[in-house]
């Protein structure tokens, strides 16, 4: 079995209290996670190469990294070192950043400000912007099929993986939808799918290409699929409880983006959008602890990521 990523060296890692352990595994992959994407997006001075610079801009900004996150948790749990899926893993991050230099365009969302910082947009230009998102998808394409630590069909089919999140099924379809939506709120499953298009599609992603590298079976990447919509579904509906009831200085981009949007926090309040929300995750461990019994890293991390939505649902 292949070595797994080591927790920060400690005087006595294996006395460390089970919070401070994950605390430190976290830390620690999202480093790498930084370290490489430093790596592998191009170095560029904003004057000489604006659309490099701009791609360095967006995706370097502190975020959350969540998606690649996810994906290298799973791997964790399947037993693969999460270096060998890391270059995957932060191409999945350079998509996520793509869609995010487009969502923020003024013909889009028309956002000002992202992970507190001004949108690629507002600091280089819309051209440039536009440019660097189409860039950021061809690279996460190339990268992916380049990954050396994984056989090469298994490549192939990530390539593939990724495509179909950001096509005409997922990234492409949920943004449309999200910017067509208007008037009266929508019923509940038509919120889940653009939902699930705009934003589960890259959870999926990131637990196919999790499953794709450790080679499991069709009957656990099927609970991994569900598990990863759940995620999807409570992430969604904690960003939009978010735009409501946070200012910007708290959420480090613009707020208030949801107004006249039929969302489900629209269509049925807060208190019960929690609920919905606090549902999903249930779901999501359960499902979890299916597909990797005994795993702790991951099933701990997506927990966190609700902690203050399920208290408030409470």
């Amino acid at each position: 079995m292949p070595v797994l990523l080591a927790l920060p060296p400690c005087s006595s890692t294996a006395a460390l209290p089970p919070g401070e352990a994950q605390a430190r595994l976290i830390a620690a992959l999202r480093a790498r996670i930084d370290e490489r994407l430093g790596q592998l997006l191009p170095a560029a001075d904003a004057q000489e190469n604006p659309v490099a610079a701009a791609m360095r801009y967006g995706v370097l900004a502190p975020g959350k990294r969540v998606r690649p996150l996810l994906l290298l948790l799973a791997a964790r749990g399947f037993g693969i070192a999460p270096d060998d899926v890391l270059d995957a893993a932060c191409a999945l991050e350079m998509v996520h950043a793509a869609s995010l230099f487009l969502d923020d365009l003024p013909c889009m969302d028309d956002a000002r400000l992202r992970r507190a910082q001004p949108t690629v947009h507002v600091a280089f230009g819309e051209d440039v912007a536009m440019l660097a998102a189409v860039a950021l998808l061809a690279g996460a394409w190339r990268i992916t099929a380049a990954a050396s630590a994984l056989p090469p069909l298994v490549r192939t089919d990530m390539v593939g993986v990724l495509s179909e999140a950001v096509g005409i099924n997922g990234l492409v379809s949920g943004q449309y939808r999200d910017l067509h939506a208007s008037g009266p709120a929508r019923t509940t499953p038509q919120i889940a799918q653009t939902n699930q298009q705009k934003t589960g599609a890259l959870f999926t992603a990131a637990f196919e290409l999790a499953g794709l590298a450790a080679g499991a079976n069709s009957a656990t990447r099927e609970m991994m699929g569900e598990a990863a919509e759940a995620l999807g579904q409570a992430f969604q509906l904690a960003d939009d409880l978010a735009d409501g009831e946070m200012d910007i200085s708290a959420l480090g981009k613009d707020c208030q983006q949801d107004i006249g949007k039929p969302t489900l926090v629209a269509l049925v309040g807060p208190a019960r959008t929690r609920r919905i929300l606090a549902g999903h995750v249930r779901r999501a461990e359960a499902l979890l602890a299916q597909a990797m019994p005994g795993d702790q890293a991951l099933a701990q991390f997506t927990r966190s990521l609700f902690t203050a939505q399920r208290r408030a649902a409470a």
